[in-house]
């Protein structure tokens, strides 16, 4: 059953009872097997989304989570109007997206980090002027555009080299730079920091919470770093197999499923994990340095207690890891399924 979430704001996302599914062909190995398809097909029915149901306001920057083939990039398919849903609705700006209406596509973007639109044997600035023609930007807003752009995104010493040339991250920028060229008032981003380094990640997901910012965009974002995700949603949306699992403030779901803080320890001197296990969970103890869990609520009054009866030579709080957190959601998602189908 999913956590509801309201929000107080105009929706400009709206989806309800959203389905897509698929008929899949299975084929029997071997000669026989191929034979056998060409009079008698077996399919296998494919819930990519199955019943999902989400509302997100003016100006949100939602995270999309879910596994691999848990129905993220189908939904934002959808949503793009690329897809046709097999049953439910669903409106972008108050328009139906698979309608396809010409006033619907100037306001919005789809950036699919494993796909380009980028001509690969031209400049990036030969793609922008496509792109200008197609979403009949007036010559003033394109020049104006592209000068934000590359404030934002240094481009002027990339966009007239030949993309082909280009490095990963030199391309993601000017990708970017296309799919924002018509000012889209929201923004379904699909993995758009893969296989960056650091720092061009931080790099993109600067620019993006600035465009936000500037813009009022509503950003939808799916990820599989989740410094995208802490970096710019309070909000997240859990998806797997096709269903919605949680839909709601980040914090507090990193607060339910891990109640505890960590605190690291550098000790002064050698103490065992059972003399530290009064003031919380050892995670681990070796020799001059040990790793503590502590209940949220006591972490401060476990602390001072700590402080005052071990001999310290530094401490650090900190959160749990996104990433595990996501682990125990999906674990937990697991575990439920399991009990259901007893």
């Amino acid at each position: 059953m999913p956590f509801a979430f309201f929000i107080s704001m105009a929706y400009q996302i709206e989806v309800t009872h959203l389905s897509k599914h698929y008929q899949v062909h299975e084929k029997e190995p071997g000669l026989m097997g191929s034979l056998r398809s060409f009079v008698a097909r077996k399919y296998r029915a494919v819930k990519a989304v199955d019943d999902v149901s989400f509302n997100i306001g003016q100006g949100e920057m939602v995270g999309f989570l879910g596994p691999n083939g848990a129905g993220k990039t189908t939904t934002l398919k959808v949503l793009a109007g690329l897809l046709y849903p097999t049953s439910g609705k669903a409106t972008v700006l108050g328009f139906t997206p698979n309608k396809r209406e010409n006033a619907y596509l100037k306001q919005f973007t789809l950036v699919m980090g494993q796909k380009q639109q980028l001509m690969w044997d031209l400049p990036a600035q030969e793609t922008f002027l496509v792109n200008q023609a197609i979403y009949e930007i007036p010559r003033a807003q394109y020049d104006a555009t592209i000068k934000e752009l590359d404030d934002l995104l240094e481009l002027g010493p990339i966009m007239k080299k030949q993309v082909r040339k280009l490095s990963l991250g030199e391309r993601m920028k000017c990708e970017l730079a296309a799919a924002l060229l018509h000012r889209p008032r929201v923004l379904f981003l699909d993995e758009p920091t893969i296989g960056l380094d650091v720092t061009m990640q931080a790099r993109i997901r600067e620019f993006i919470a600035e465009y936000n910012r500037r813009y009022g965009a509503t950003v939808m974002l799916t990820s599989h770093y989740m410094a995208d995700v802490t970096a710019l949603c309070d909000r997240i949306i859990v998806i797997d197999k096709g269903r919605l699992f949680y839909d709601g403030n980040f914090r507090a779901l990193i607060e339910r499923v891990a109640p505890y803080k960590i605190i690291k320890l550098q000790l002064a001197q050698p103490t065992t994990a059972e003399a530290l296990a009064q003031f919380g969970q050892v995670e681990s103890c070796n020799g001059l340095t040990a790793v503590l869990h502590v209940p949220r609520a006591t972490a401060t009054e476990s602390a001072a207690r700590l402080l005052s009866q071990v001999k310290v030579e530094d401490v650090t709080f900190e959160e749990p890891p996104v990433e595990d957190i996501i682990r125990e959601v999906f674990a937990g998602i697991g575990k439920d399924e399991a009990r259901g189908a007893r």
